[in-house]
């Protein structure tokens, strides 16, 4: 998706600062709609479609922490950069919790915040037609997402709904790197120590199927993700 096709919306209370950002976004090429509390924020969220959000986190009428939780009961995957002054451990980690994809606290450089949007867009830029693919081929193995079944040799193991959406995003990334992080967040929602070692627990059980094509292997890419590698 080219960044001019981009639609951001900027949620920040200060007139002068968030007109000074929108300009600077705009002139980057982004199409930046600027609303200037969590109330209107919310509001055009529901009623316009947007690939990114960019929120203060302090504002009157609704705070930026309740607003991206019903953003994000609208739309999980929705990517939200919070922009505040609070820097304390505390409120980075609410932030996260809630699903923020980053947390940058003011004064900042403009700049940084440029790569960081592009960042995120090009982590989000796969081609979401492919998340919603139910049939795939792996080797030896037929793997039908819908049924949660996969068939292989006349024998079929049916899948638990992790396993199932796991092996569907790995396929997904076949033969190329599948982010930890991203797989976390679309599946468990969220992005910690105890998600990625529950991760790590599927991808085991996910082995031990595939185990039966030789040609078919998740490598890991230490402190990246995985790889679903499968032999032409």
């Amino acid at each position: 998706m080219a960044v001019e096709n981009i639609k951001l919306l900027l949620v920040e209370d200060d007139p002068s600062f968030g007109t000074v950002l929108k300009d600077y976004l705009q002139i980057n090429d982004f199409d930046v709609t600027h609303a200037i509390d969590g109330e209107e924020g919310l509001y055009l969220f529901k009623n316009e479609k947007f690939n990114v959000v960019i929120s203060d986190v302090m504002m009157p009428r609704m705070d930026g922490f309740t607003m991206a939780r019903e953003m994000k009961n609208i739309d999980s995957d929705i990517p939200i950069i919070f922009l505040t002054a609070k820097n304390m451990r505390e409120d980075v980690l609410k932030g996260y919790r809630l699903g923020a994809d980053d947390y940058i606290t003011k004064p900042f450089d403009s700049e940084v915040l440029l790569y960081k949007i592009r960042a995120i867009i090009q982590r989000n830029g796969i081609n979401e037609e492919k998340f919603n693919q139910d049939e795939f081929k792996i080797g030896d193995f037929e793997f039908n997402a819908k049924l949660r079944s996969l068939n292989v040799n006349g024998h079929e193991y049916k899948l638990s709904p992790k396993e199932n959406e796991l092996l569907r995003m790995l396929c997904v990334f076949e033969n190329d790197l599948m982010p930890r992080e991203i797989a976390l967040n679309r599946i468990w929602n969220e992005d910690n120590y105890f998600t990625s070692r529950s991760m790590d627990v599927y991808i085991a059980k996910l082995r031990k199927y595939l185990k039966d094509d030789p040609s078919v292997e998740i490598t890991n890419i230490h402190g990246e993700g995985f790889r679903l590698v499968s032999e032409e």
